[in-house]
């Protein structure tokens, strides 16, 4: 024990002697470790983010998605298409057949620029029906949404979302009766949705709720929906109401093959579940970029003490000549070693958690810090210390005393 307490205190004097090279060393694990953690922080943070957003719409909603026809055997991307219609929403509502769904909402959803005075900004423009409001779980913060009448009558009427209101009338919090103009075209704003949260092209409360008849033909100029999202009586009869509204969309296509079909439909476990997979997999791709960093991190520690080693070759000489064991001179430089890592691995770690936390106050986004990671990070940085620094210790012990006490 005493042994080892001196072989950290020499480390210690050894390490402060040279400062700046020192510093060098620890540099790169601060990079790969701080990289490591703030990556996986934010990657979870997404996750969990996205996952919130798909659930909040509630857990017994299916959504109807166009797919483009075959064309010479190649069939397009789902969402591509152009075959789903309003009177296919009509049918799936007012069908005998179908008996397990609540309410059905076609939209029309593209980007368009909104207008208000000086202000503008780039938001999702959603042409919908009376029943947005219940299928995707939509509460009112103030005003009222669009009636049926407003649809019927083609009224150019908005419900705005709040970062709208933030964007387009930053003095003015409740700017019902004010205009604003997508595309050239004057609304009317007739309410305000209640805060979901949200961020980027998945931001709830960036969005403008026109009708349905006005988006189709006075703001885009076309005769289909982009989507049908259709809320199931309970989330018990999910699959029922899957199975219905296929039969029922395959028999209104004239399709008899559903290998066939030109629309897919999805629940919201597989959305979740396809959201899931992407936000890991580009977690574990940026994981996979840092943890490079953090390998020549590793590397640099190892040509740090390999230098280390032949500056001290007529110490290390010396030092066996008057009957140090090569345990011992293997012990003090992996001791170094796993020093510069550690040390590393806790200046990184704040780093990285102090990173993602100043990320998720600018953006408005969830702070999440994987505990395991942060354990891993110190894990992989004693790791680091012991590996690369393993052969620079084994090569400093293996020095011949007569041959180290000659070297210049």
């Amino acid at each position: 024990m005493k042994e080892l307490f001196e072989s950290i205190t020499e480390s210690i004097g050894t390490l402060t002697l040279n400062k700046m090279r020192t510093g060098l060393a620890i540099l790169g694990i601060v990079i790969g470790i701080g990289s490591v953690i703030a990556l996986i922080s934010l990657g979870q943070a997404t996750q969990q983010s996205v996952q919130s957003q798909i659930q909040s719409l509630g857990s017994n909603l299916l959504t109807v998605i166009p797919g483009a026809t075959s064309t010479g055997g190649i069939r397009g991307a789902i969402g591509g298409g152009t075959t789903l219609t309003y009177d296919d929403a009509k049918a799936i509502q007012t069908s005998s057949q179908v008996t397990a769904v609540a309410a059905v909402d076609p939209e029309v959803s593209r980007r368009a620029q909104v207008t208000a005075g000086n202000n503008n900004s780039n938001t999702q423009v959603i042409g919908s029906t009376t029943e947005y409001i219940n299928v995707n779980n939509v509460t009112m913060e103030s005003g009222t949404f669009i009636t049926q009448q407003d649809v019927d009558s083609i009224a150019k009427v908005a419900v705005v979302g709040p970062q709208v209101v933030t964007d387009l009338f930053p003095n003015n919090p409740n700017p019902i009766g004010q205009t604003i103009r997508i595309n050239k075209v004057a609304f009317r704003v007739i309410g305000i949705t209640a805060s979901k949260g949200g961020s980027g092209f998945a931001n709830r409360d960036d969005i403008v709720v026109i009708p349905i008849t006005t988006a189709q033909q006075q703001i885009f100029g076309i005769d289909y929906v982009t989507s049908i999202a259709v809320s199931a009586k309970t989330p018990d009869v999910m699959n029922t109401a899957e199975n219905q509204i296929g039969y029922l969309l395959l028999a209104r296509h004239k399709l008899s093959d559903p290998s066939k079909a030109d629309f897919s439909i999805f629940s919201q476990s597989d959305i979740l579940n396809a959201a899931s997979q992407t936000t890991g997999t580009f977690t574990a791709l940026l994981s996979g970029v840092a943890a490079i960093s953090l390998l020549v991190g590793g590397i640099g520690i190892m040509n740090i003490m390999l230098v280390t080693v032949n500056e001290r070759t007529r110490e290390i000489g010396l030092r066996k000549a008057l009957g140090a064991k090569k345990k011992t001179i293997t012990t003090q430089f992996l001791i170094e070693a796993i020093m510069l890592t550690f040390i590393g691995g806790i200046i990184g770690v704040i780093l990285g958690i102090a990173f993602s936390y100043g990320y998720s106050v600018m953006t408005r986004s969830l702070f999440v810090v994987s505990i395991p990671s942060v354990l891993l990070a110190f894990a992989v940085s004693a790791g680091i210390g012991i590996l690369f620094g393993w052969y620079p210790a084994q090569r400093a012990a293996n020095l011949q005393p007569i041959e180290a006490l000659r070297y210049e």
